[in-house]
């Protein structure tokens, strides 16, 4: 049965995704994960993570994907040491030496390897797993018909994992260099920029000073910047060919984000038929630069996904609210996002996938006892006790 393998950049973050539906969850540790800002997890929190996955027949991934320096393997052993302890089910890793390195130190820890490793073939799946490891997740420059080949002859011999939703790195699969030259951060380190998103001019050696904007609109080029991956039109198709997981990015996003996406990949891999025209629609709800299939046409990416109307994220909906676990005087706690106005209506995502509408009362009771008509971001307002405590609010903009 293929999984849905969704991130959480924080303990809040994985608590979301596995009530949306994820049948594992990745996240990272304060080093040696490839998202130093996605807040991340301490080992306690890293634990309490686990636990509640575990608890639910869920599992949890820590990625460990950066490329280490000589002096940085004794530290990383000691992590993996402590998240073997707390029930670790996998390490994501990307660099050869660290895998090695890492069978030898904790055996009983299945080994993925992570896509930042360039993984295009069988036969580098198949020396993975000579080596060791128990799951390739696939390079995103592949096409449907390169990953059915790989799956068909891994078969047995190690699983694959498929990138399904999320950002695209301009660079291949996430090799880039232009963050450690502009930024002094380094992308393969955990510190990425996005240099790549950056507004660039063109100059001509011969007219120093003189700035050139390749310009297709007022706001100059922005020639990096790749739209989103979106394949639910190849969900079916992927579990056919017995891909192992489908993998959905951003640590960094936010839990609208996150709970958005992966409702509609959890229903898509339940067998539930959703109109591609609905996927695109309920999926352009949350923060995005346009979608895009990437490779998995035919190999190569088409033009339009790589353009200067790519420079801003866009988004169908704005996030207004979110229920929490509080239930007081009868009444279910939401944290205000976004301005809360008495008497609108708003949309509602709940973790079964229902898409409803919420009619708020006039006036709001707030967390603090008072009835407001306008109820601020940061504030909290008390609705139904019997909404979910994981339901989403937000608001649809007008098109």
């Amino acid at each position: 049965m293929t999984k849905l393998l969704a991130p959480a950049g924080t303990l809040e973050k994985l608590y979301w995704v596995s009530a949306y539906g994820a049948d594992e969850v990745y996240f990272g540790m304060k080093n040696f994960s490839l998202r130093s800002f996605a807040g991340n997890f301490t080992f306690e929190e890293a634990e309490e993570g686990l636990n509640h996955l575990h608890k639910l027949g869920k599992q949890g991934f820590i990625t460990l994907n950066i490329y280490p320096r000589s002096n940085e393997y004794e530290e990383l052993k000691k992590t993996a040491r402590r998240l073997e302890e707390i029930g670790a089910d996998a390490f994501i890793v990307a660099d050869i030496g660290l895998i090695s390195t890492l069978i030898e130190t904790c055996p009983k820890v299945p080994i993925h390897v992570s896509t930042q490793a360039n993984t295009v073939s069988s036969q580098t799946s198949l020396f993975y797993s000579k080596m060791g490891a128990t799951r390739v997740n696939l390079a995103r420059e592949l096409s449907f018909d390169e990953i059915k080949q790989i799956a068909e002859d891994t078969k047995g011999k190690i699983e694959t994992e498929v990138f399904i939703h999320g950002s695209v790195c301009f660079s291949y699969s996430g090799r880039c260099a232009i963050s450690d030259y502009l930024a002094k951060r380094g992308a393969n380190k955990g510190q990425c920029a996005q240099s790549c998103r950056w507004k660039y001019y063109l100059s001509e050696e011969t007219r120093p000073n003189e700035y050139m904007p390749v310009f297709e609109d007022e706001r100059g080029l922005y020639l990096f910047n790749s739209r989103d991956l979106a394949l639910y039109r190849f969900v079916k198709q992927l579990q056919e060919v017995g891909v192992t997981s489908l993998k959905i990015e951003g640590r960094m996003k936010n839990i609208h984000y996150l709970a958005s996406v992966v409702s509609i990949y959890r229903q898509l891999l339940d067998g539930k038929e959703i109109p591609d025209e609905k996927c695109l629609e309920l999926l352009s709800r949350v923060s995005n630069r346009r979608y895009s299939e990437g490779f998995m046409r035919n190999g190569q990416v088409n033009e339009n996904d790589y353009s200067t109307d790519l420079a801003k994220y866009i988004s169908d909906a704005e996030f207004i609210a979110h229920g929490t676990g509080n239930i007081k005087d009868d009444m279910r706690e939401f944290k205000v996002k976004g301005n809360m106005y008495a008497g609108e209506t708003l949309e509602m995502l709940t973790p079964n996938g229902d898409i409803t509408s919420l009619t708020l009362p006039n006036p709001i009771l707030c967390g603090d006892g008072k009835y407001r008509e306008v109820v601020h971001s940061s504030d909290t307002a008390m609705l139904d006790k019997n909404l979910d405590e994981f339901a989403m609010l937000r608001r649809l903009r007008e098109k």
